[in-house]
């Protein structure tokens, strides 16, 4: 209809399909979903987390959220590249807005995010969430392991996040060690990827370090991540620094020799066969960021991932050329 043009973020009665908007104009969202809290029959919820009081070094990734949604503008302009179908005719998404976090009670964050997941995922919807510090994902990973049981994670990142813990600490640098503890993360399916910073223990995670993978391949890496994770109900947690700072700049803790662009959408992309039921992107930092070169990664990497779930949901694949 005519009057389907433009800033369907606001404008849109429905939660599928895809008007036209002008990609340099019109009211930001994730991907141009509409912006609601109305969850009925919504497939996945998109919110952001604009928390980064935990960070060890730069900070700055509060304004991830909204540096995330503006790279993620052309996102919505055509039909997703390889699969060649548009996600929003499989799926009904929303972007929720952000969690509302009080910092200056620094210790009810956390709780605060653990309650915005509860509510979301009571709903029967999944949850895209886009960070802020990395320290989020302990509350989120509560929320989802109250709903499925013991998560598998598979975690994308430079750091391991599982120096050691008292179990009060708000440090993006600690918190799956803290999750492993407590039994939130079942460690003997979960996997972490692209590590090149060193801790003397490994949690029992599986560690694919950058250089291995750059020895041995993606293929290699996720034909482990898949082995290992089996049947579990797995969690995505993909830090935007497990990507080479060529590639992704914007970020409070760059560490060199990290993985392409490429390799991390490949990474996304042969996680089909898993039982997804979240996923977080975090540590977006736009201050450090030069022409929105990790916003644009990090929402390509988000999308991909809503990608997949729609493509388990039924999506029906028509790529062009050898894939």
């Amino acid at each position: 209809m005519a009057e389907n043009r433009g800033d369907q973020a606001f404008l849109n009665s429905d939660a599928t399909g895809t008007w036209l908007e002008m990609t340099y104009g019109g009211a930001l969202s994730f991907a141009r979903r509409r912006y609601s809290r109305d969850l009925d029959g919504v497939d996945i919820v998109v919110s952001g987390i604009p928390y980064d009081n935990a960070v060890t070094y730069r900070s700055g990734c509060r304004l991830g959220p909204r540096a995330i949604r503006a790279g993620s503008v052309q996102l919505a302009e055509l039909e997703h590249f390889p699969f060649g179908f548009d996600p929003f005719n499989t799926l009904s998404v929303v972007d929720y807005g952000d969690a509302f976090i009080d910092p200056h009670h620094p210790t009810s964050v956390f709780d605060s995010i653990e309650a915005h997941a509860d509510h979301i995922l009571d709903s029967g919807a999944m949850i895209l969430s886009l960070g802020g510090d990395h320290s989020v994902a302990y509350p989120l990973l509560k929320a989802h392991a109250k709903k499925h049981g013991p998560v598998a994670l598979v975690q994308f990142d430079a750091h391991c996040d599982t120096w050691p813990d008292d179990g009060t600490r708000f440090d993006h640098g600690t918190m799956f060690a803290r999750a492993a503890a407590e039994g939130i993360i079942d460690v003997k399916r979960s996997t972490q990827v692209g590590l090149r910073t060193y801790n003397s223990s490994d949690h029992g995670f599986e560690i694919l370090t950058s250089p291995w993978v750059h020895r041995n391949g993606i293929d290699a890496a996720i034909d482990i991540v898949r082995e290992r994770a089996g049947d579990a109900p797995v969690y995505l947690s993909f830090d935007i620094d497990g990507l080479d700072p060529a590639f992704a700049p914007g970020t409070g803790t760059p560490v060199i020799g990290g993985l392409a662009s490429w390799q991390g959408l490949e990474f996304i992309r042969g996680l089909e066969p898993l039982h997804l039921i979240g996923m977080d992107l975090v540590e977006v930092a736009p201050a450090y960021d030069h022409a929105e070169i990790t916003a644009i990664a990090a929402a390509s990497i988000a999308y991909d991932w809503m990608a997949v779930v729609a493509k388990q949901r039924g999506a029906v694949p028509r790529p062009v050329g050898r894939i």
